[in-house]
């Protein structure tokens, strides 16, 4: 098969000019308008377009599901949007995806969730290229057609129309395009010329159904652009950096727009407001514990645990009778206060010194002060490690909880953990393992068996937090070391320190110890998730 000469270029060598591009972005608009664009992908003949209605404040990387939606693609391919005289110039500004982001680092380059589709567009007659599959090189140009004023309620993305069906994946680009149409259609004048062009590439075994064009239905289009539900999500250009490391590592599309959805439900936006009523009660367990503590510190016992006064008033003085079983004389066997002392370490607020327990500098400022604690506990969730799989399953576990996520049913898990200590961590799991989507993996696993000693009762059912955050934390590329997949047990054993601060601050519903896993966010707790996402951050 002959490639079509308009499918190769000469291209300038961009070599010879050293000065990057000059940007070709306009200022935003003040008003939003409704611009209506031709999408046509180059060299198709006859063209291959679709007709869209957009609001002209989408960001690109809305921009790119819509075009992904409108032509039929799957979104399996790398992509990249370009302002310039050609998509294929050294004059050419380019923005990145987020993988190109990830790898471009400090090489330069637009992030596309920064640029709004009004400024690479301004005027009838301006054009802007999105490239799809750097292999096959679907190069897509995009030109305002007209500038409308938006009445009403509107949707931020419709499709008016379009000609042809859009091509299959990994069709060889245009030319593999135009054979397989022709192949498939026994009407077309170049059937039988393009059945024996395939045959020869393929083999005479080939099926041409296997890349049949893409049936384009302006209905179905829409439907699928409704769902995107574009309107009501976050720019993801202004999520904090942590999230839109984590929001960038989802490569499954379903996936990204479910996490992205989840952090709009999250409201990051809305303010803020905590009252010292509210505060004071909820860092109560801390607070106590950092006046027990006092200017003098605590001497602990000689393997380094809290003296058995201590543990017996802790357990009665902030009424955690209840929580656990035993004597409640030694902290190595009464979980809640081991727990409530090893965290207030991790969130900075007790140090231990040749056999002491003490306050941090940080603490002795803060513990006559709720509110300012409060906000110091918000800004050190979740629960850092050194692990980064646990610091992003502690991240979502959060988001989770400011979206208000909780349980499916009574069934679920106790707190992770058990007599042994705080529950495990994840640690580095195999480097250069194939993760889910056949690429080598950067390191991401997890060690360990993904159990945890807690309780199941309910017949093992799954929580909607824990496996929420476990099917998103699969689709960022985790998994465990020896290639198993992430499950529910893989989120509680590795959000156990997080999960404790939330239960006792009151964050998590606890009127039920056995179904703690299972607790529904409190009002308190998802302003309090809400503040840590966007203050620690």
């Amino acid at each position: 098969m002959t490639p079509k000469r308009g499918h190769l270029r000469l291209v300038e060598n961009p070599i010879d000019d050293d000065v990057a591009p000059t940007s070709r972005r306009s200022p935003r608009r003040p008003d939003t308008v409704t611009y209506q664009v031709r999408v046509e992908l180059q060299d198709t003949a006859p063209p291959l377009l679709r007709r869209l209605e957009l609001a002209s404040d989408l960001f690109l990387n809305d921009v790119h599901d819509v075009i992904q939606a409108a032509v039929g693609w799957t979104d399996s391919h790398l992509h990249q949007f370009g302002s310039g005289p050609e998509y294929h110039s050294p004059h050419t500004e380019y923005y990145l995806c987020p993988f190109e982001r990830e790898e471009a680092q400090d090489e330069g380059g637009v992030p596309e969730e920064d640029v709004r589709l009004d400024e690479v567009l301004a005027e009838p007659g301006d054009t802007l290229f999105y490239c799809y599959d750097f292999g096959d090189d679907w190069v897509h140009v995009i030109e305002l057609e007209k500038v409308l004023p938006r009445e009403g309620p509107q949707p931020v993305a419709s499709c008016l129309g379009g000609e042809r069906p859009g091509p299959a994946e990994d069709c060889g680009g245009v030319p593999g395009y135009e054979a397989f149409a022709a192949a498939n259609d026994p009407k077309h004048p170049n059937h039988r010329d393009a059945m024996a062009d395939l045959r020869s590439m393929y083999g005479d075994d080939v099926d041409p159904a296997s890349h049949a064009p893409v049936p384009f239905d302006v209905h179905e289009v829409n439907r699928v652009l409704d769902s995107l539900g574009i309107a009501d999500l976050p720019a993801v250009g202004e999520l904090p950096d942590a999230l839109l490391q984590l929001y960038n590592s989802v490569g499954y599309v379903p996936a990204r727009r479910r996490l992205r959805r989840l952090i709009g439900d999250a409201r990051l936006d809305a303010p803020v407001i905590i009252d010292v009523e509210t505060a004071e009660a909820m860092v109560r367990p801390y607070g106590w514990l950092l006046e027990r503590v006092g200017d003098d510190g605590i001497k602990l016992t000689a393997a380094g645990y809290l003296p058995p006064a201590h543990v017996e008033a802790a357990m009665a003085e902030l009424g955690m009778e209840d929580e656990w079983v035993g004597k409640f004389n030694r902290e190595d066997q009464t979980l809640p206060v081991l727990l409530l002392r090893e965290t207030a370490q991790k969130l900075g607020l007790l140090r231990k010194y040749r056999g002491r327990l003490l306050l941090t500098a940080r603490a002795r400022k803060l513990r006559s002060d709720p509110v300012a604690l409060w906000w110091h506990l918000a800004a050190n969730l979740p629960v850092k490690s050194r692990d980064p799989f646990t610091n992003q399953a502690g991240l979502l576990y959060l988001v989770a909880v400011a979206a208000g996520a909780g349980a499916t049913g009574a069934g679920g898990a106790g707190a992770g953990g058990g007599t042994g200590g705080t529950g495990a961590t994840a640690a580095a799991g195999s480097v250069g393992a194939i993760d889910a989507a056949g690429s080598a993996s950067a390191g991401r696993g997890v060690a360990g068996t993904g159990t945890t000693g807690g309780i199941e009762r309910g017949g093992g059912e799954l929580l909607q937090r824990e496996t929420l955050v476990a099917e998103l934390l699969r689709e960022a590329g985790w998994r465990h070391g020896d290639g198993s997949p992430i499950d529910h047990r893989s989120v509680i054993q590795s959000t156990s320190d997080t999960e404790y601060v939330l239960r006792r601050l009151g964050a998590l519903d606890k009127s039920d110890m056995f179904a703690l896993r299972a607790a529904q966010p409190t009002p308190q707790g998802i302003t309090f998730a809400r503040a840590a996402l966007r203050n620690g951050h």
